[in-house]
């Protein structure tokens, strides 16, 4: 989904208001969804999703789970194919085995023949036609659950109550938000919660005495900024762009014209690095993010004894 977050999200006002009424249309959608036939999946599934549209970690939690279980069992991403989620599917696929079909459950079944044991769905919580093994559900730790309410008039593709039929939450991100880790408690007092952050790999790689402009098309820019301020890059311009934008040899031209202009080095994400073409990655260097997850062993027993 390309989106550009709206302000209103974060808080009720006028036009979450005024937009209220197409938010139940999703709410008795989602109800449907709940009613429908339910099939039966013959491979082990552990499905990464969301109710926070966009920016939520879902991809970088799917491929630590891999890197959990790849040693025990033959596992396997299932990502349902949308054009404009190329870069998913190579970071995807560069991180381990990938099956990507126009629908989940013809991807499970060829995940069953190819005789894989664990299928990780990096997206899919919403889908309510199979019961998975495991359903894991991701927050921002700083965008939490924005206003509460359901889109277009909120962030939230389905009701927080949700909580109750999931197995655990990963809140990623910066921000310790104990408001919302009560919340979801609250909701749900058996659901495992963990904490987890983006640490980069490959600082070794940049000079951070360099002055930097980024540039990012991502569902939560704000946390690739907060994330490089961390590391103390000197970040002296950026570009914002919808999540999963295509961009264009101007756009990185334009871009390229302003770094030298102001003699700054040029620095972006792996997931948007990946959506360049070979000719404009040229000067062009990402930072490679790795997920850390607080109290891990706990979280690779969570897995084991549920599968």
């Amino acid at each position: 989904m390309k989106i550009n977050k709206p302000f209103f999200w974060n808080n009720i006002n006028l036009i979450s208001i005024l937009l209220y009424p197409l938010s139940l249309v999703t709410f008795f959608i989602n109800i449907l969804k709940k009613t429908s036939y339910k099939r039966k999946i013959k491979i082990k599934t552990i499905c990464v999703g969301n109710l926070y549209v966009g920016g939520t970690g879902k991809t970088p939690l799917s491929i630590k789970i891999n890197k959990i279980l790849k040693k025990e069992y033959k596992t396997v991403f299932i990502k349902k194919k949308y054009p404009n989620q190329i870069d998913e599917q190579k970071i995807l696929k560069h991180n381990g085995n990938l099956i990507c079909k126009n629908n989940r459950i013809e991807a499970l079944e060829a995940a069953f023949k190819k005789k894989y044991q664990i299928a990780i769905l990096d997206d899919g919580l919403q889908e309510k036609k199979f019961k998975y093994d495991i359903s894991i559900a991701c927050f921002n730790s700083s965008d939490g659950l924005g206003n509460k309410i359901l889109i277009p008039a909120g962030p939230l593709r389905e009701p927080v109550s949700e909580i109750k039929n999931y197995d655990a939450v990963f809140l990623n991100g910066e921000n310790n938000n104990k408001k919302l880790f009560s919340h979801l408690k609250k909701i749900n007092n058996k659901i495992d919660i963990f904490i987890a952050k983006y640490i980069p790999i490959n600082l070794k790689t940049f000079n951070r005495n360099s002055n930097f402009i980024f540039f990012c098309g991502l569902g939560n820019p704000k946390e690739f900024e907060r994330t490089l301020k961390k590391y103390k890059f000197k970040i002296k311009d950026k570009f914002i762009y919808p999540d999963h934008y295509d961009f264009s040899d101007s756009d990185i031209m334009g871009i390229k014209k302003i770094a030298k202009k102001k003699n700054l080095k040029i620095v972006t994400t792996e997931k948007d690095y990946l959506r360049l073409s070979k000719k404009n990655r040229k000067n062009i260097k990402f930072l490679k993010i790795d997920l850390n997850i607080k109290n891990a062993k706990n979280f690779s027993k969570f897995l084991m004894e549920r599968l």
